[in-house]
């Protein structure tokens, strides 16, 4: 049952994402952008603050070391943004160099390729990594699961309209954007059918697991989201943000409030 329930909810995390991004890039959806941005904010925020790390707090592992853990998890996904910001970094000197070489139309039929592929490589990786936070939540609670889930289709959902932004610079087919990037997505169900089995052989280490998973939703909401929404704007366009926040906020309250927290 628990098997299943974390191969449905990474295969809803991963695909699911990409399909909203697609709505929200090159569909009706399109004028919402900024209120996801809003919503994923607080839904990751709430699921860490209100759900992951309470769970893990509950296990008597001393709060010295789960804190330690969330710190150090902050610490290695400011380390991987830097190493991801460096490497789209050298690829653009690369191409602008040779562009200098007076090389256009060589630079502007590869680059975009290979910059697809470094795009795709990453984002499986990324969501492989998805499915072994949510795999951990499924573990220690499927209602927890399930919450961890939403929070990551929703702070992937931006993510992969970059992604898909990147793959139609390099081809005007946005079907196969759309089936390459969602292949990618759906690397999030093999992260946690894996998760599932590591997880279930290191049970005692599951209350870490869910801290670093924690650490990736606190560091994407006010590292990444937050950040996009900092701009001014209106008095009505602030309230609308702190609403569409505050929904995120109260949607994954809800989800765990149905019929009781279950240990």
């Amino acid at each position: 049952m628990t098997l299943l329930a974390i191969f449905l909810g990474t295969l809803a995390a991963g695909v699911g994402s990409v399909w909203v991004a697609a709505l929200l890039s090159f569909g009706a959806l399109a004028r919402y952008t900024q209120h996801m941005l809003s919503m994923a904010a607080g839904a990751l925020m709430a699921t860490a603050f209100m759900h992951l790390l309470p769970e893990a707090f509950e296990s008597g592992i001393e709060p010295h070391d789960l804190f330690l853990v969330l710190l150090v998890g902050l610490v290695f996904f400011f380390l991987l943004d830097k190493a991801e910001l460096w490497h789209h970094g050298h690829e653009h000197h690369h191409e602008a160099a040779s562009e200098d070489g007076h090389d256009h139309g060589h630079a502007h039929h590869h680059a975009p390729k290979g910059g697809s592929w470094a795009v795709l490589a990453g984002d499986s990786v990324h969501c492989f990594g998805d499915g072994l936070l949510i795999a951990s939540a499924f573990i220690a609670d499927l209602r927890l699961g399930a919450i961890a889930a939403l929070a990551v289709l929703a702070h992937e959902v931006p993510h992969h309209m970059g992604d898909l932004m990147v793959l139609r610079a390099g081809t005007s087919n946005k079907r196969a954007a759309l089936v390459k990037v969602s292949l990618a997505g759906a690397v999030t169900a093999l992260g946690g059918v894996l998760g599932f089995w590591l997880v279930d052989q290191l049970r005692e280490l599951l209350p870490y697991f869910l801290v670093v998973a924690s650490s990736s939703f606190i560091y994407v909401a006010l590292a990444d989201l937050i950040p996009q929404l900092q701009k001014r704007l209106s008095a009505s366009e602030t309230a609308a943000q702190i609403a569409w926040l505050a929904a995120g906020i109260l949607l994954v309250t809800l989800m765990s409030s149905l019929g009781g927290h279950a240990h």
